[in-house]
């Protein structure tokens, strides 16, 4: 009995009018599915095969549409099979390696952002320094770290608490997939997971904000004080990546606000904001990119096109 707990199943309670809408769901959550993988390996593919694109800036790009990808599949293929499932339900376990894979990835987001944005001040602010400051091994070392770091932390977090062996209270997530509601059906006390939380957010997401705000206020000097030109340069280059990383924020807080006062919102709005995260963001920064960045884009036209 001691691991019954552990391979019991949890039920998915987050879904609305499901046995109504089956079938339009389905439609409407694959249709979603293929343009995130079209529109994201789309990216991908152009900026490997493109040589003139193997510079760190586009690295950077390609490895936002790739942490998409993983991310959607993290996601999605549970997400259709529940839809046609008379019960949506995921197992203990499962559910636990899903809320790590879909944190892990979300701050993996939020780093390789950040890594973009130290490659714009240094592109910008110290252009003569910038074959060595954004040399070969230290894009390659700032990407590890971008997919590591969160690895990390989530490991350090689960051993230090030893949450995924606490006994849930309840097997019914209020969730379409195991995001932080996950929390709530463990027999532990909020607060003690509240300030774990908050540290990992700290290191994931304050720290790297700061960053990100320091390396913007230098570019604006340097704009502001620089020739056209060079506006021009940071407003085309900036500009997607602000764009993206605004969207990025917001979601984020809302999907934070909601994780710490659950139940204060209708199930409506859990819903909303879920599939404002899992759709948006996915589908947003290759759209973004694809039609911003000039050089993209032009490969983009004469991929659809054939010139």
């Amino acid at each position: 009995m001691e691991l019954e707990f552990n391979v019991s199943l949890i039920t998915l309670d987050g879904f609305i009018e499901i046995e109504k809408y089956r079938y339009l769901y389905f439609l409407i959550v694959f249709t979603v599915f293929i343009l995130i993988l079209l529109c994201n390996c789309t990216i991908i593919f152009i900026i490997v095969v493109q040589k003139s694109l193997h510079e760190p800036m586009y690295i950077f790009i390609a490895a936002l549409p790739t942490n998409s990808v993983m991310f959607s599949m993290a996601v999605y293929p549970k997400l259709l099979v529940d839809i046609l499932s008379k019960r949506q339900i995921i197992t203990y376990y499962a559910c636990f390696f899903q809320h790590g894979v879909y944190y892990c990835l979300g701050a993996s987001e939020f780093l390789l952002l950040t890594a973009m944005s130290f490659d714009r001040y240094v592109s910008i602010c110290k252009p003569l320094q910038y074959q060595s400051l954004m040399s070969k091994r230290r894009v390659t070392v700032m990407l590890i770290l971008s997919w590591l770091w969160p690895l990390f932390q989530l490991t350090v977090a689960i051993s230090g608490k030893v949450i995924i062996n606490q006994r849930p209270c309840s097997f019914s997530l209020e969730g379409i997939f195991c995001d932080s509601a996950l929390q709530r059906l463990l027999c532990i006390k909020l607060e003690e997971l509240a300030v774990l939380d908050m540290i990992i957010l700290f290191n994931i997401t304050v720290l790297p904000s700061l960053f990100i705000l320091f390396t913007y206020i230098c570019i604006l000097k340097i704009s502001y004080r620089s020739s056209k030109e060079v506006r021009s340069k940071a407003a085309q280059t900036c500009l997607p990546h602000m764009l993206v990383l605004v969207n990025f924020s917001c979601l984020g807080s809302f999907e934070i606000i909601i994780g710490f006062f659950w139940s204060e919102y209708p199930k409506t709005l859990h819903l909303t904001v879920i599939l404002q995260i899992i759709i948006y963001q996915p589908l947003f920064n290759p759209i973004i990119y694809g039609l911003k960045m000039k050089e993209i884009s032009k490969h983009v036209k004469m991929l659809i096109w054939g010139r």
